[in-house]
């Protein structure tokens, strides 16, 4: 079911330097208009708070490591059947020949999604490890 919302304009006030840089901001971002851009802001910080406070959230979290250390690939592989229940899908993709890229999907609460995340990037021989959130849908 679609959930219909009506458009509600308001007015906002900024100094001059601040609407300067935020207009070069959304110019290099791409947008066409400020109302898209303010609208996206103000979502970014929502699923920033909804992360923050435990709701439902999804994302990915990306994994660059060398698959020739001892155990990594075992090791990586325990923690994410331990948290198999925020795991949507996970894709290996093989860099070079020592080094892989892991991306694993997620759904769930935040601080699930948070503790799934520094375990994997604990892990040693993991050498950059990023955790990008966003709504669910809601």
């Amino acid at each position: 079911m679609t959930r219909k919302t009506s458009l509600s304009r308001f007015g906002v006030s900024l100094e001059g330097d601040l609407l300067e840089r935020f207009d070069a901001y959304i110019a290099s971002e791409g947008y066409d208009n400020r109302s898209k851009a303010i609208a996206d802001l103000i979502r970014k910080e929502f699923v920033s708070d909804d992360f923050k406070k435990g709701a439902i959230v999804a994302g990915a979290v990306t994994l660059v490591y060398d698959h020739h250390r001892r155990e990594v690939v075992n090791r990586l592989m325990d923690i994410q059947h331990d948290h198999g229940g925020i795991i949507i899908s996970s894709q290996h993709v093989h860099l070079d020949h020592d080094n892989c890229l892991e991306i694993i999907a997620v759904k769930g609460r935040g601080a699930e999604v948070k503790l799934l995340a520094d375990a994997l990037k604990s892990v040693k021989g993991v050498k950059h490890a990023t955790l990008s959130v966003t709504s669910a849908g809601k």
